[in-house]
This record gives C-alpha cells, structure tokens and sequence, in this order.
C-alpha cells in the first residue's frame, strides 16, 4: 500500500475535541468547546421546517439565496455605514471555518507570509499552511492587546495578508478603534490583504461598539469580513456563515467556493432569511451573554482562580497560578479529571507554546450548568495541584 501524503504533517486532532472526548469520559462539565447546550428560538427552528415544507430543498444559487444576502447587506449597512451590494459581495458559506480557508486560498499563493495574531484560533495555521503560505505568529501583549509594533516588525516583503479577529478567541478581548485605524495605516503601507474573523460581532460587553473592517473604507477594500449565524443564533451545528468583502475579491472568492462547498444547506438559508426580519435576536446578543458572563464571574470570585479581562465573545480566561505550577495542558487535564470541569488551555493558540497559567472557560451554557461547574470550581480553593 503507498504511504499516504499530508500536507499537514504536524497537525493532530484538536484540542476541542481532545477535552470534549475527556470531559465526556469522566462526566466533566464541558466549559471546553465553545457550543452552547441550551436550544435555539423555537421560531428559527420552525422556519427551517416551513422551508423544506414549502419545496426549498434544491441547490440554491451557488453564491446564496438572494433574500439571504440582501439581509446580510442590509445589516452590516445599517450597522457599520458600509455600502456592500448583496449580488456582488456577500457570499453565504458552510460556516465561518469555510469562509476564512476559502478567504485565505484567494488572496496567498505559495511562499506567501501570512500575519496571525497569537492566541491564534487554531484553524488559521492550517489554513495557511494548505494554501503553501508561512504562518508566522505575533503574541499580543501580555494583557491580550494587539501589539502594533510588533506586527510590523513581522512583516517583510513576502507578507500577503493579516488575520485578525475581533472579538478575539480565546482572550475575550476586543479590537478598538484606534486598533483598526493602526491596521488600516499598516495594510495600506504594505498592500496587504485581510481576512478578519468576526463571528462574535454581536457578543461586545458593558456598551462598547463592535469595531469591524466594514466600518473603515481603507479597511473594507481589502478586506474578507467572515461571520456565522451559527454562533449569533445558538446553533453552531448548521454551520452557516457569510464572507463580505468587495467585487474583485469576492469574485476570487467565489471562483474557489464553487469548487469546494458549491453551496450551502438550503432550507436553512431561507429560514435565517426569514427570521432576520427581526431584529431582536442579534440586538439583544450582547446583553444575553454579559448577563451569564457577570453572573459566571461572580461566581468564580470565591475561588483562587484569577479572572482576566473579558471584553467580548463567550469566553472567560483565568489564570491559575495560585492553584499550580503545571503546563496549561496537564492542569487542564487535572481540571477535567479530578476537579470534574474541561477548559481549553491557552498555549495550544501559539506556534510555539507559551506558558502563562492560564485557561479558557465557555459560558455559553444554560444557567444550571454553569452553576454546577462553579460549585466543583470553588473544591480549588485551598488546594494546590
């Protein structure tokens, strides 16, 4: 038999489903992955149902269903005074996954560098590396700001594009304004691509605005916007998302897309499109989740867990060191095994580990479970690992 080739000979499985597999093993509460265990609006559901019952069960136009993308541009719009044409520039995709591997495939050839910002969500590597092009990693600061500085000292003549991402996996921190215009300057300086993943646009905490690409017209030029209903609307299994970006990228964009996914699940499509009409659902996101934030913090406050800033997204990161010295890793483990809770611990992020202490906690859970895991959570304290 030929050995089989890979393009990814350092890749294994993911940490997502490395502590998903143990917290299921040990019946650990999964604060791990980040999916939320609570259902969907019964009205989202029952459109899915009512599109299929109304005959939307064909492949729909490879770039999305029309009513679908004219929501999408009428949102980002009326949110972020863009001007993007639902025909030319948004395209639905098989979730935000999709659409930034797709993003990364139009715009780098082989040779290509490509700037991540570290903690890195851990598909951009990957993606990368598929497309022939070099990751190259730049850590933030040590309180999880992005660090301008040393994002241009990164660059080099073979930089093609940036990945940012805003509300940031797994810090929890968001991009400012000032941030976006520092991008914007280095983009323009270097003619560089970016592909910025906003899939947690609607999830920014105590009333600070969600500063996205679309807002900046520097930006918004060389930019591929990826987000995902299925984060916004508690149903991360659909796998349905969006990419936005102008005429001549999206157009690369979709010469690749037409190749791979062709298109997406079509009752679902026609049912977001529907539900989209209302407004409430995303508006009301935000103070969703920093109600369950606050409370999950609260919570925690009676432990020796120290708790770090959380901006945005529904991740909450802690630092342990007055529980353990061990890797980040092995204390997850440990936390999984014996403390009966999984966290995603952050040193996977980098290219070369870093060890700081600390782990990532998802919050996106039901009220009952994240009291449960805060009640095993408070067996640390006085107790060393």
């Amino acid at each position: 038999m030929p050995v089989l080739p890979t393009k990814l000979p350092h890749t294994g499985t993911t940490i997502f489903t490395v502590m998903s597999a143990l917290a299921a093993e040990h019946g650990a509460v999964n604060l791990g992955q980040g999916f939320p265990d609570f259902a969907a609006d019964p009205a989202l559901l029952q459109a899915v149902t009512e599109a299929m019952a109304a005959g939307h069960n064909q492949y729909p136009p490879m770039t999305g269903v029309p009513a679908l993308r004219q929501a999408v541009a009428a949102k980002l719009n009326a949110l972020y005074g863009s001007a993007y044409d639902a025909e030319r520039d948004i395209t639905i995709t098989a979730g935000g996954t999709q659409g930034i591997i797709t993003a990364l495939h139009s715009c780098v050839a082989a040779g290509d560098e490509v700037v991540i910002i570290e903690p890195a969500y851990d598909s951009y590597d990957p993606a990368i590396r598929l497309a022939g092009a070099v990751p190259v990693g730049v850590p933030m600061t040590l309180d999880y700001r992005l660090d301008w500085d040393a994002v241009r000292a990164a660059i080099t003549p073979r930089t093609r594009a940036l990945v940012l991402n805003t509300p940031h996996n797994p810090s929890g921190r968001i991009a400012t304004a000032d941030d976006l215009q520092e991008l914007a300057r280095i983009a323009e300086q270097h003619d560089l691509f970016v592909i910025s993943d906003e899939v947690y646009e609607h999830m920014v905490f105590d009333g600070a605005p969600h500063e996205s690409v679309a807002r900046y017209p520097a930006l918004r030029e060389r930019s591929f916007l990826v987000s995902s209903f299925g984060k916004t609307f508690h149903v991360t299994g659909w796998k349905v998302g969006f990419v936005a970006a102008p005429p001549a990228l999206s157009a690369a964009f979709r010469r690749l897309h037409q190749y791979t996914v062709f298109t997406v699940h079509t009752p679902t499509q026609h049912a977001i499109a529907a539900y989209l009409a209302n407004p409430a659902p995303w508006r009301g996101l935000s103070d969703f989740y920093q109600a369950k934030r606050d409370r999950f913090r609260a919570a925690l406050e009676g432990t020796p867990l120290k708790l770090l800033p959380c901006e945005g997204t529904y991740f909450q990161t802690v630092d342990y060191r007055a529980v353990s010295d061990m890797p980040e890793l092995d204390f997850a483990r440990w936390l999984t095994t014996e403390i009966g809770v999984a966290a995603i611990p952050l040193s996977v992020f980098y290219q070369r580990p870093q060890e700081r202490g600390h782990v990532r906690f998802c919050f996106a859970k039901r009220d009952e479970t994240l009291a449960l895991a805060s009640e095993r959570l408070q067996a640390l304290a006085g107790r060393r690992a």
